[in-house]
C-alpha cells in the first residue's frame, strides 16, 4: 500500500510491505525509501514494514529548511498515526538513526526497540565541516558526479576492489532518478544532521537497542557509535571490521540476518 500522511502541513510519503508486527524503516540523508529494497527482502518476511520517504526527498514534500531530527521524528509519528500503528520497532540508518533517537526520546510509548545504523549523537567540528562542504559541492556537481564523490566517503576500500559495476550502477541511478532531491531538501536534511544532539538525554532510552557500525567508516566514525553504546543503557554494539558507512550493503547478508534476529528476539 502507498499513502501520504500529513505532518503539520508537510506531506510524507510511505508504503507498507509485508505482514507481522510493525517495523518502521527510516533512511539516511539524500536517499528515499527505495534504498531499503535489499533489506526488505528479509524484513518483509517477518514484519509489516512502514517504509518512509523523509521530508526533503523522494515523493515527500521538499520544503525549504532548516529541518531538525525532532521535526522529522514528528513526521514518523504522523505516518504511524495514518497507518494506525500504535507502537513499532524502528531501524534507522545514518540520519535515520538520529531521527530514531529523537523518536525514542520524545515518544517513548511509541517505540518498542530499535536498530541504530552508522549514526551519531552529535557532530564535532570536523564532521560538521564535511557536511557543509557537501552542500557546496552538490550545487555545482552533476548528480552522477556527486554520487561518485559520496561513494568515496561511504564505502570502504575493500568494496572498491570487487564492486566497480555496483558503484557505477549507483552513479547511473543518481543521474536517472525519477524523483530527484532538490537543493532545498538536501540542505534541509544536512541541517538536521548537523544540529542533532542527544548526548545529554541518551540515558533516558530504555528500550532494546542494537548499534551497528563499520570499523572503516570515515563518514560517521566508530567513535560516535561507541558514545551511543556507552550512554544508552543495556545497548548492544556490533562492529563490522572490513566495512564502512554503508556496512549494511557491504555486508548485506550478515546485516540482514543479525538485525532480523535482534528485532525478532527483542
Amino acid at each position: 500500500m502507498e499513502a501520504f500522511a500529513d505532518s503539520n502541513g508537510i506531506k510524507i510519503f510511505y508504503k507498507t510491505i509485508g505482514n507481522g508486527d510493525p517495523l518502521v524503516l527510516i533512511m539516511g540523508f539524500g536517499a528515499d525509501g527505495t534504498a531499503w529494497e535489499k533489506h526488505l527482502d528479509m524484513y518483509a518476511k517477518h514484519f509489516r514494514c512502514l517504509v518512509i520517504d523523509n521530508r526533503g526527498v523522494g515523493r515527500s514534500d521538499q520544503p525549504a529548511g532548516p529541518y531538525s531530527t525532532q521535526s522529522m521524528a514528528t513526521d514518523v509519528i504522523a505516518v504511524m498515526d495514518h497507518a494506525q500503528v500504535a507502537k513499532a520497532k524502528v531501524v534507522g540508518i545514518s540520519m535515520g538513526g538520529a531521527i530514531a533517537q529523537e523518536l525514542a526520546l520524545n515518544y517513548p510509548n511509541r517505540v518498542s526497540g530499535m536498530v541504530l545504523v552508522s549514526t551519531w549523537p552529535y557532530f564535532n567540528k570536523y564532521t560538521t565541516a564535511v557536511y557543509n562542504n557537501l552542500k557546496n559541492l552538490r550545487k555545482t556537481s552533476r548528480p552522477e558526479d556527486f554520487m561518485a564523490l559520496l561513494q568515496l566517503w561511504i564505502f570502504a576500500p575493500p568494496y572498491y576492489q570487487t564492486q566497480q559495476d555496483q558503484l557505477q550502477a549507483g552513479q547511473q541511478m543518481a543521474k536517472d532518478h525519477p524523483n530527484p532531491q532538490s537543493q532545498e531538501g538536501f540542505n534541509g536534511q544536512l541541517d538536521a544532521c548537523s544540529s542533532h544532539n542527544t548526548v545529554s538525554r541518551l540515558g533516558a532510552i530504555n528500550i532494546p537497542t542494537l548499534i551497528t557500525v563499520g570499523a572503516l567508516d570515515i563518514f560517521t566514525p566508530p567513535g560516535y557509535s561507541e558514545t551511543l553504546h556507552k550512554a544508552i543503557p543495556n545497548s548492544q554494539l556490533d562492529i563490522y571490521p572490513d566495512a564502512g558507512h554503508v556496512h549494511h550493503w557491504e555486508s548485506l547478508d550478515r546485516f540482514n540476518q543479525s538485525t532480523t534476529e535482534f528485532l525478532l528476539n527483542h
